[in-house]
């Protein structure tokens, strides 16, 4: 259901949050609006700066990030899904890769999210449990494990 031009809807739409390109195409797609108004709304956004891949990314990367939302492979999965393009996808995390490191993430949010957790005296369903929601997150299995190894000494 259209509500005036695609160059409106897509200025309403990134009032409320940024999007990637890939995100304003699909949402002005499913209002209804024709091609060639979409492609119209999206050059004349990223003309006049409202929308940018790499903003996107850097933004929504940066904040999954600080907030435990995912790392490494899972993060490139989103960004994917959103459609943000592969070259800007590894860029992103390139940068961000020397601003956080995996070690440091994956203990803030142990302890955020297992503030109890004591891997000395866990039983080994309960460290499947928690290895496996951090493989969801995106840590890798080295990382994990060094992280339960350090806290059982």
């Amino acid at each position: 259901m259209q509500r005036g031009s695609a160059f409106d809807c897509s200025l309403r739409v990134l009032t409320l949050r940024d999007h990637s390109e890939g995100e304003l195409r699909k949402k002005l797609s499913g209002k209804g609006y024709q091609e060639g108004e979409i492609e119209a709304s999206v050059a004349r956004m990223k003309e006049l700066g409202y929308l940018d891949d790499l903003r996107f990314a850097r933004s929504f990367a940066s904040s999954a990030l600080r907030n435990g939302k995912g790392v490494g492979p899972r993060l490139k999965l989103e960004l994917s899904r959103r459609g943000v393009a592969g070259n800007i996808v590894s860029q992103v995390l390139d940068e961000l890769a020397l601003e956080y490191s995996e070690a440091e993430l994956l203990t803030q949010l142990m302890q955020r999210r297992y503030p109890g957790f004591d891997a000395a005296t866990a039983s080994d369903k309960e460290k499947r449990r928690i290895v496996g929601y951090l493989q969801r997150k995106g840590f890798s299995l080295s990382a994990i494990f060094r992280e339960l190894k350090a806290q059982e000494d």
